[in-house]
C-alpha cells in the first residue's frame, strides 16, 4: 500500500546538486514526486511509495549526496497524489 511523506531537508543543501541526486535516488528506489529548493535555503522533498521505499529514500535523505551537509530531516504524513514520475519542481 502506497502512502506519502513531506521531507523537508534542513543544512547545506542547496548548490550542491541535492535536488538532481534526490531524482535520481528516488528513481532508483522507484519512488514517485518531486522536490524543491525553499526560499529559506531547505529542501522539500514529495515522495510517494510503499513504507519500505520511503523509509530507504528518507534514510537517503538524513545525508544526501557527498557534497551535501545535512543537519536536520523532519517528516510528516501527507496527501497522495497520483505522481507518476519524480521530478525537480522549480
Amino acid at each position: 500500500m502506497k502512502s506519502a511523506k513531506l521531507i523537508t531537508v534542513s543544512g547545506k543543501v542547496q548548490g550542491v546538486y541535492y535536488r538532481a541526486s534526490t531524482v535520481e535516488q528516488a528513481k532508483h528506489i522507484g519512488v514517485s514526486g518531486w522536490v524543491k529548493n525553499q526560499a529559506d535555503g531547505t529542501v522539500l522533498v514529495h515522495a510517494e511509495g510503499t513504507q519500505r521505499q520511503l523509509s530507504e529514500l528518507i534514510s537517503w535523505c538524513g545525508h544526501g549526496p557527498a557534497a551535501a551537509v545535512v543537519s536536520s530531516c523532519t517528516v510528516i504524513d501527507t496527501q497522495l497524489n497520483p505522481y507518476e514520475d519524480f521530478t525537480i519542481i522549480r
